[in-house]
């Protein structure tokens, strides 16, 4: 099929131009100066009034992952099209390695559960829960026959999956060797159980304390470690996950003005959501919010420098890391005992529409909206220029973005298998209007037109960014 979007302003990293653009098929054909394109032979689609931008690309998620005794609450059926209708048509997944596993077992497993069911593309990173001869040598495998180009580590939860500094620097070593990214969860894990033990033997037991037994202070010695042994490690490439924090921030900041290959995240939870607002609220209702890194301060000023950093590119992109639970039956485990909470949030529909808030409040160009949402997470791992961008040749995953509508998000119409909402009732000066996924539109006036399995695997090439 052939589709001319019509009448719209297509937003890319350059800039914003007035624009007609062309879909033969599952790509892009080309971009025409307003009304000439073709007039016989193909079906417009009226974007008048709208911003014509990239499909989104969340790259931080965790559909069916396991955790604390449960597991995410998203299948990819239902977390991929949740996703869609946001106006996200890719994201990155995390298969899981633990300690002791195979890590072609655990990529195996991943492709499992997503195989047949996911409505829009999708592409893995793999976590590895175990660094030892075995799981090195697959990360060249995995590299170079795979198309999984990023490897996650932690330096929180002891015991699940954390690696000490030695391993981290080995894996460091052969991400180096092989072009690959070391993606890091920076928090000091051995420390922070030792506080939640203190807390817990003090009695000190609600939401609240996840958040103050992992402090900001933890948050940016982790990241400064990291940091320090990539160095060591001849500047392999390091991605910061989640990061929360403004020093933190601080630490990244320097690492990349001394031309380092490190780079960072962040997610929406940590530009809106604080510690005493949502996790502090009463009785057992934060749980809700019960998210690792987790949600910081409002009397600090944590969310003017993340904003500030996605302005300044210290901060190249905005993931979810969604990972929800319900609140019943799973958030539930944790009463009485807050280390027990699954740590998640799901906002994986609603990224979009967040970061374009702050478009709206003047914290950022229109530009670096979609930088941050789309073009960066292509460019960052290996998926640009097939996905990321408008342009002849790329993959027509297209946005229709309304300015002039509007989005309340509310459990009652989001998409996603969750009980509750972390952004009850939020408002947003703008809304989806149309999503195209690879050339077909699953979604229009708030009606799905995709199909579950439709989505396809994508091998990823290396970062565009390393030096």
């Amino acid at each position: 099929m052939t589709l001319l979007i019509a009448g719209g302003t297509v937003i890319g990293p350059t800039g914003a131009i007035a624009a007609d653009v062309l879909v033969d098929g599952e790509t892009i054909a080309a971009v025409l100066a307003p009304g000439t394109g073709p007039s016989e032979g193909v079906e417009v689609v009226d974007a008048s009034g709208k911003y014509v931008i990239p499909g989104g690309i969340d790259a931080h998620t965790h559909m069916e992952l396991p955790f604390g005794g449960t597991a995410a609450s998203d299948t990819f059926d239902t977390g991929t099209r949740a996703a869609a209708h946001g106006g996200t048509t890719t994201i990155i997944d995390f298969a899981v390695q633990r300690t002791g596993e195979v890590v072609h077992d655990g990529l195996a497993a991943w492709h499992a559960k997503a195989d047949g069911n996911c409505h829009i593309d999708y592409a893995f990173h793999m976590i590895l829960g175990g660094v030892d001869d075995d799981s090195l040598k697959a990360m060249d495998q995995l590299v170079a026959d795979e198309g999984v180009t990023s490897f996650k580590l932690f330096m929180a939860y002891p015991g699940v999956f954390y690696s000490d500094d030695g391993q981290i620097l080995r894996a460091m070593q052969k991400a180096r060797d092989n072009g690959s990214m070391i993606m890091m969860h920076a928090e000091n894990g051995i420390a922070i159980d030792v506080l939640v033990r203190q807390a817990l033997a003090r009695g000190e037991t609600d939401p609240i304390y996840h958040g103050i037994t992992r402090p900001e202070a933890l948050e940016a010695e982790a990241t400064h470690r990291a940091i320090a042994l990539a160095e060591v490690a001849q500047d392999c490439p390091l991605y910061i996950v989640h990061l929360s924090a403004s020093r933190a921030l601080e630490h990244v900041a320097a690492a990349r003005d001394a031309g380092r290959n490190v780079f960072a995240e962040t997610c929406p939870q940590y530009l809106y959501l604080t510690l005493e607002d949502q996790l502090g609220a009463p009785g057992f209702e934060g749980a809700k919010w019960v998210c690792s890194t987790p949600l910081r301060s409002k009397h600090e000023n944590h969310q003017r420098d993340l904003w500030r950093g996605l302005r300044s590119n210290d901060l190249a992109i905005v993931s979810t890391d969604h990972c929800p639970f319900c609140f019943k039956d799973q958030k539930e485990l944790g009463v009485g005992d807050f280390s027990k909470i699954p740590n998640g949030i799901g906002g994986v529909e609603h990224r979009v529409d967040l970061v374009y808030q702050g478009v709206v409040d003047g914290k950022l160009s229109l530009e670096r909206w979609v930088e941050t949402i789309s073009t960066t997470p292509a460019r960052m791992f290996g998926l640009y220029p097939k996905k990321g961008v408008i342009a002849p040749g790329s993959d027509a995953d297209i946005v229709l973005y309304d300015p002039n509508g509007r989005t309340r998000i509310s459990v009652e119409t989001h998409h996603m298998n969750m009980d509750h909402s972390a952004y009850e009732g939020y408002e947003i000066a703008g809304k989806v209007d149309t999503v195209l996924s690879r050339g077909e539109v699953i979604v229009s006036d708030g009606a799905y037109h995709g199909a579950k399995g439709r989505g396809r695997y994508l091998r990823r090439g290396l970062s565009s960014y390393l030096v």
